[in-house]
């Protein structure tokens, strides 16, 4: 158990940690949508290939044809790769806010419950720079080879391929950005689930992270689905900010974990505190009888009950 002086430091620690991520878990949430928004915005106008088109050459007799139907879609994120860097860089830097976000929750804690799993820690920083920095890279290696694509003389299949999929810088970074994706998102549900075992956050907020990680490995939903982290970055700023509804959660006032009470556990609570007070009641009562459930007016909800029984009476 720490001591009293090392909770005092801890919850020092926290507060300037909390002020100073609070504005910038907001800014990100905001970013985090909006490279979600430049990207799909951007692809949106790219040249598709549909079936037909896909398989025309081969209809006409040519197995490789010099100029490969998806020509047309290199060029065009070649001409647009301005506005998907941008985008990437913007997004890299709402993933490195919500790595700060997730470290101090990481911290905050294990100092709560010393026992929680040690790797969480190592996994966030990891896969959180990684991921930044990898969405990034990925962008620039398209733009250099489409850009090589167009200025070039080979526009095969073949080319298309290694423009887009096949070449071994994609390939290396498609591999680099599953790992990082896998790294930041394991830490993240683990983060999630200490956090609302020692009741730093509320259930929902928790669920909604362990959400939002599972999305940032399996980016499934496009742009759509991107509102999700950006939501939770927001949820975050405000509790970081001291401006969740009702007040900070107990366990970070006082340093200690105090994990949130399930509905079941809150009306047996309720039920065995109403049965206390009735209990004393019964027995006469007197100076030292302290009601288990009161209101504001220091009158007992178990009171209330029996004068409402002996009006019906």
């Amino acid at each position: 158990m720490p001591s009293q002086s090392e909770i005092t430091e801890q919850l020092a620690r926290e507060a300037e940690w909390r002020r100073r991520l609070n504005v910038p878990a907001f800014a990100c949430g905001f970013l985090y949508l909006l490279s979600g928004i430049t990207i799909s915005e951007t692809l949106k106008g790219a040249p598709t290939v549909g079936l037909l088109q896909g398989i025309e050459p081969a209809l006409s007799g040519v197995a490789n044809p010099a100029v490969s139907p998806r020509a047309a879609e290199v060029k065009f994120i070649s001409h647009h790769s301005l506005p998907l860097i941008a985008g990437s860089v913007v997004a890299g830097i709402a993933i490195a806010g919500l790595t700060l976000v997730l470290l101090l929750l990481v911290d905050a804690t294990r100092f709560r419950r010393p026992e929680s799993w040690r790797l969480a820690r190592p996994l966030v920083l990891f896969g959180g720079i990684a991921v930044a920095l990898v969405s990034i890279g990925h962008q620039v290696i398209s733009a250099l080879l489409t850009h090589k694509f167009v200025v070039g003389h080979d526009f095969s299949g073949h080319a298309v391929e290694l423009a887009l999929t096949k070449g071994t810088a994609n390939v290396v970074s498609d591999y680099l950005d599953l790992l990082a994706g896998f790294a930041l998102a394991a830490g993240m549900i683990v983060a999630m689930l200490g956090a609302m075992r020692v009741g730093l956050v509320v259930r929902w907020v928790g669920v909604l992270g362990i959400i939002v990680g599972v999305l940032i490995f399996l980016p499934i939903g496009g742009a759509t689905l991107e509102i999700v982290p950006a939501f939770w970055l927001v949820v975050m700023g405000m509790l970081y900010g001291g401006r969740w509804p009702g007040g900070d959660p107990p366990a970070w006032t006082t340093g200690e974990a105090r994990p949130w009470p399930s509905r079941a556990d809150q009306r047996a609570a309720r039920d065995a505190g109403g049965d206390a007070a009735l209990a004393g009641a019964g027995a006469g009562g007197g100076a030292g009888a302290v009601p288990a459930l009161g209101g504001a007016n220091g009158t007992s909800s178990s009171g209330k009950r029996r004068r409402k029984r002996g009006a019906r009476k």
